[in-house]
């Protein structure tokens, strides 16, 4: 697969590390501008980005705060006057083991502060940036918005307020959908498989996580790439798709050439039982 998005404009919330960092590096790669937020690091993770090629901006922003959030669009429509690529990533993971492990007890038992650590960052806040990336798309009459979900959202993966979180948010990208399509705006979720971050290395080390079939974060930025390089994207308007559905269908690879099969999340998903996305 090659693609080419030189001229196009990105933003991806929690682009500095992570998830959101592997899809901001791919993006920049074929030539895209790429803007990236996060609370800390925001300058060194942008170099990082612009050393894979292409432009990143790093904007120091807080997903909780409104109107921090306004001011990167509003930063990014006087710069630039328009936005091609919205990917929301931003999501608050709990980097303490105790606390992550406080998420996934039984949801009377861990108490209503974990409903917020997944789904005020992670759902509202993507709800308020794809707010703002709308507004700009619809007046130019094209543009993606990719939501980073889970197979969660379909399948018990252990959290109440995760997997509630992660349904919500394959709900809302199905209905943003049917209201961007006439304005030739497409609305997709991707599901990653299991990936191995820094994050997630130290649950495996914990024994709290399998990373045996993870992918790469380069892997999702690649299924970003080659949606926002389609002309016929529309097509998957509204969808959920799986990261490895997508390489599939586009041809693109992990890093080291190989074309993963879904994912089974360390056993917790049998694909033949049940599985992929409706």
């Amino acid at each position: 697969m090659s693609a080419d998005l030189g001229g196009r404009i990105a933003l991806v919330t929690g682009g500095t590390r992570g998830l959101g960092h592997g899809i901001a590096s791919e993006l920049a790669a074929v030539g895209a501008t790429v803007y990236l937020t996060g609370r800390t690091d925001v300058e060194a993770a942008a170099a990082r980005v612009a050393g894979a090629g292409g432009t990143a901006i790093g904007v120091s922003c807080d997903h909780h705060d409104d109107a921090a959030v306004a001011a990167v669009f509003d930063r990014i429509a006087t710069k630039q006057g328009r936005l091609d690529i919205l990917v929301n990533c931003a999501a608050t993971v709990p980097a303490q083991v105790q606390t992550y492990l406080e998420s996934f007890r039984p949801f009377w038992e861990s108490g209503p502060a974990v409903w917020d650590t997944w789904c005020d960052v992670g759902l509202r806040s993507h709800y308020v940036a794809a707010i703002h990336a709308a507004r700009l798309m619809t007046a130019q009459r094209s543009g993606l918005i990719v939501n980073v979900s889970s197979a969660a959202a379909g399948h018990y993966f252990g959290s109440v307020a995760y997997g509630v979180g992660k349904a919500a948010l394959d709900r809302m990208t199905a209905d943003m959908a049917v209201q961007l399509r006439d304005h030739r705006v497409a609305a997709v979720s991707i599901w990653p498989g299991a990936v191995r971050t820094e994050t997630t290395a130290t649950f495996e080390q914990a024994g709290l996580a399998s990373l045996a079939d993870a992918e790469s974060t380069a892997f999702a930025g690649r299924a970003v790439v080659a949606l926002a390089a389609d002309p016929a994207v529309l097509e998957q308007t509204g969808a959920a798709r799986y990261v490895a559905e997508l390489a599939r269908d586009y041809g693109f690879t992990e890093l080291d050439g190989s074309q993963p099969g879904l994912p089974t999340y360390g056993g917790i998903l049998d694909h033949n039982v049940a599985g992929g996305c409706s």
